[in-house]
């Protein structure tokens, strides 16, 4: 190991070490709020958006 590596591993300890502090015993996320439904709309938007682009693209047709 020279003198480089050390720094590294020394941090990579403390990470670790800290990481545990943060009180995660909690699992509850909390309630949905109007930020995340606005983010699922417009994540719905986008994929409609999307799939619009690609139908008009390559010119998609049902044949039947």
């Amino acid at each position: 190991m020279s003198d480089h590596d050390a720094p590294a591993m020394h941090h990579a300890d403390t990470h670790d070490t800290g990481h545990d502090a943060h009180g995660h015993e909690d699992g509850a996320l909390g309630p949905i709020d109007w930020k995340m439904w606005g983010a699922g709309v417009l994540g719905v938007i986008v994929a409609i958006v999307t799939v619009a682009a690609v139908v008009v693209a390559t010119s998609f047709a049902f044949n039947a």
